[in-house]
């Protein structure tokens, strides 16, 4: 499987769950009665709070498309940089929480650096062979086409 194919997934997979622990977290009791009262984690639920939750989810959504599409040194940069700095973002949904959720924290934020080590895994043993170029006359499934040969 193509490394650009295998970042896709594991990003689109880190998303996913990163979205749901957030919508799991809704039935936690009291919590939808925070949200009404404007506080999220201790935090004033006003404008810098979600802007700062959009960009804390549009990025993983965002390196589902660079992943696929990004040139091969720059998606490897990428990949390595965004993993790295999420890591420390995955643990910080735990802070200030009770232990009587520490098996659902501990589960989601473990999956989330499992799939962030996979990134950074994959990220970093990129192969750095440079493939022969491609001619025009020939496909990706099919021999390159022959001169005839001189008399």
């Amino acid at each position: 499987m193509p490394v650009r194919a295998k970042l896709a997934a594991a990003w689109t997979g880190f998303m996913f769950l990163y979205l749901y622990v957030d919508y799991l977290a809704l039935y936690k009791p009291g919590f939808v009665d925070d949200i009404r009262a404007g506080i999220v984690h201790e935090f004033d639920a006003g404008p810098t709070f979600v802007a700062v939750a959009l960009t804390l989810m549009a990025i993983p959504i965002l390196m589902i498309l660079l992943s696929a599409t990004l040139p091969a040194r720059v998606n490897r940069g990428i990949n390595l940089v965004v993993a790295t700095l999420y890591i420390p973002v995955s643990m910080f949904n735990a802070v200030g929480e009770s232990w009587t959720y520490f098996y659902f924290y501990g589960l989601s934020i473990g999956l989330e650096v499992l799939f962030l080590a996979f990134i950074l895994r994959s990220a970093w043993t990129w192969p750095r062979r440079i493939a022969p170029p491609v001619t025009l006359a020939a496909g990706l499934d099919s021999e390159p086409l022959r001169r005839p040969q001189q008399t």
